[in-house]
C-alpha cells in the first residue's frame, strides 16, 4: 500500500504527452490586392471608426457596446466559462465536510419520562489523487474554453461595431438618394411647366404634354419606395444599438462630411494574431488537445482517494451542552480499477481525437477565408475609389447636358425626346455616385473587420502566466 502511494504521489498532477499533426497552412508573403503605391494609409487601431470622422456615429458605437442584447449575451458566455474553470479547478484540492447533528428522545416506563439526549460532530477530509493529470487535463480545458470565449467576444464587438457602420451608412445613403429623387421630381416638374407653356402657344403636341405628365408622375411614385427603405433602415439601425426602434432617429442627413479612410494591411501572416475568430479556433484546439488528454487518462481507470475523518459524539449533553464526549479518527485509503468496460473509454479517445481533427480543419478553414475576405475587401475598396471618381465625372457631364439640353428645348431645335433622356441621365448618375460612395465606405468597414479591426493578442489567455493553479 505504501508502494502505491508513493508512486501516485509521483505521478499526479502529469498529463500524458500528445502528439496530433496539425494542418500545415502556407501564408502567402504578401496581398494579391496590395494598396496602390504613395497611398498614405494607416494601421487599423481599436477604435477603427473614428477616422471615418463623424462624431454621431462614434456615439451609435459606443451606445451599441454598452446596449447591445448580443455583446450582453456574449458576455453571459464568458461569465460562464469562468464559472466552469473555477468548479475544474476546485478538484485539484481536497474537500472538507463538516456535520453536525444533534437530538432528543423521550423515552416512557413505568409512568416515569426519561429523556436522552445525543450529539455529533463529524469532520471528514477527502482528497482524489490525480495519477494520470485527468484533472489538470480538464482544469486546462475549460481554461482554454474561457479564452475562445473571449474571443468571441472581441469578435462579436467587431462584427457589431462594423453593423452599425453599415447600417448607418444605409440610412444616410437612402436619405441622399431621397434628396437627389426629389430633386428630379422638382425638374420634372419646372420642364412640365416648359411643356405646357409650348403647348398653350401651339408649339408642342398633347403626347409631349402627356409624356412629361407621366414623368412627373413616375418620379413622385419613385419617392415611396424610398422613404419606406429610409424607415425600415432605421429601425434595423436602432436594433443593433439596442434601442427600441418607434421614434428612433438619427441627425445627419446624408454622406457629406464623411471621411473615407485608407487602410494599411497588415501582412497575411499576422492575421492570426490579429483576427479574434482565429484565436477563438487555437483556443478550442487546445481544449481539444486536453479533452484527449481526459479520454486518455481514463484509459488507466486507478483511481487512488485518501480519506480523513474525525467524530465527536456524546450521550450525555446537547450540542453547547457540557459533558464528556467520546472521539474517533479514522483514516481511509481506496483504490478503483475497472476491468472491463467493452471498448467504451477507447471509444471516447478515438472520438475526442476525431472532433480535434475537425477543429483543426476548421481552423484552417478559418485562415483560408480570412485570407479571402481582406483580399476581397481591399479589391472592392480600390475599385470602389476608382469608380467613384470616374462616376462624379459623368454625373458633372450629365448635367452640363441637361443644361444644354433644356435651352435648345426652349429655342425649338430639339425635341421633347432628347430633353427627357437628358433628365434621366442626370437623375441616373446622381444616384448611382450615391451609391458608389456607399460602396467604398462600406468596404472600408470590410477592410477594418477582415484585419481584425486593430484587435491584437500577443500571448493567447489560456497560457498567461499567473493563471496555474497552487501546487
Amino acid at each position: 500500500m505504501l508502494g502505491a502511494l508513493a508512486t501516485a504521489g509521483l505521478l499526479a498532477g502529469c498529463a500524458l504527452p500528445l502528439k496530433h499533426p496539425g494542418a500545415q497552412l502556407d501564408l502567402p508573403a504578401s496581398w494579391a490586392e496590395a494598396v496602390p503605391a504613395g497611398a498614405a494609409g494607416q494601421p487599423a487601431e481599436p477604435d477603427w471608426w473614428r477616422a471615418f470622422a463623424s462624431a454621431e456615429l462614434e456615439a451609435l458605437i459606443a451606445t451599441a457596446l454598452s446596449g447591445s442584447p448580443d455583446l450582453a449575451v456574449a458576455t453571459e458566455r464568458v461569465l460562464q466559462a469562468e464559472i466552469a474553470v473555477r468548479s475544474a479547478g476546485a478538484s485539484l484540492f481536497p474537500a472538507l465536510d463538516l456535520n453536525v447533528t444533534t437530538g432528543a428522545r423521550d423515552t416512557r416506563q413505568d409512568g416515569t419520562t426519561t429523556r436522552t439526549e445525543n450529539s455529533s460532530a463529524a469532520l471528514a477530509v477527502s482528497y482524489e489523487i490525480d495519477v494520470w493529470g485527468s484533472n489538470i487535463a480538464n482544469w486546462q480545458g475549460n481554461k482554454a474554453t474561457l479564452a475562445a470565449t473571449r474571443f468571441d467576444y472581441e469578435a462579436t464587438r467587431l462584427s457589431l461595431a462594423a453593423g452599425v457602420a453599415n447600417a448607418y451608412w444605409q440610412v444616410l445613403v437612402l436619405r441622399d438618394r431621397l434628396a437627389i429623387a426629389r430633386q428630379n421630381l422638382e425638374i420634372a416638374e419646372r420642364l412640365f411647366a416648359i411643356v405646357e407653356a409650348r403647348y398653350r402657344h401651339g408649339a408642342a403636341s398633347a403626347l409631349d404634354l402627356s409624356r412629361q405628365r407621366s414623368t412627373v408622375l413616375s418620379a413622385r411614385d419613385a419617392l415611396l419606395p424610398l422613404e419606406v427603405q429610409e424607415r425600415q433602415s432605421l429601425r434595423a439601425l436602432a436594433l443593433l444599438v439596442g434601442r427600441v426602434p418607434q421614434g428612433f432617429d438619427v441627425a445627419a442627413r446624408g454622406l457629406d462630411g464623411l471621411a473615407v479612410p485608407e487602410i494599411t494591411p497588415a501582412l497575411p501572416g499576422e492575421l492570426l494574431v490579429r483576427r479574434p475568430d482565429l484565436a477563438a479556433a487555437e483556443a478550442r484546439l487546445a481544449a481539444a488537445d486536453a479533452n484527449i488528454a481526459v479520454a486518455r487518462a481514463a484509459l488507466f481507470p486507478l483511481k487512488l482517494s485518501i480519506g480523513l475523518s474525525s467524530t465527536l459524539t456524546s450521550g450525555e449533553f446537547a450540542l453547547l451542552g457540557l459533558g464528556s464526549p467520546a472521539n474517533a479518527a479514522g483514516l481511509t485509503v481506496s483504490l478503483m480499477q475497472a476491468l472491463f468496460d467493452g471498448g467504451r473509454l477507447r471509444g471516447q479517445v478515438e472520438s475526442s481525437e476525431s472532433q480535434r481533427r475537425v477543429l483543426v480543419e476548421n481552423w484552417r478553414k478559418a485562415v483560408l477565408t480570412s485570407l479571402k475576405e481582406v483580399d476581397d475587401a481591399l479589391s472592392i475598396a480600390e475599385r470602389g475609389r476608382v469608380q467613384e471618381i470616374t462616376q462624379s465625372e459623368i454625373r458633372d457631364e450629365t448635367a452640363r447636358a441637361l443644361r444644354l439640353s433644356e435651352v435648345r428645348y426652349k429655342e425649338g431645335s430639339d425635341g421633347l425626346s432628347t430633353l427627357l433622356d437628358a433628365q434621366r441621365s442626370l437623375f441616373s448618375a446622381e444616384d448611382q455616385l450615391v451609391q458608389q460612395r456607399a460602396v467604398r465606405l462600406g468596404a472600408a468597414v470590410d477592410v477594418y473587420k477582415a484585419l481584425g479591426g486593430g484587435w491584437r493578442v500577443d500571448e493567447p489567455a489560456y497560457r498567461q502566466a499567473g493563471n496555474e493553479p497552487a501546487s
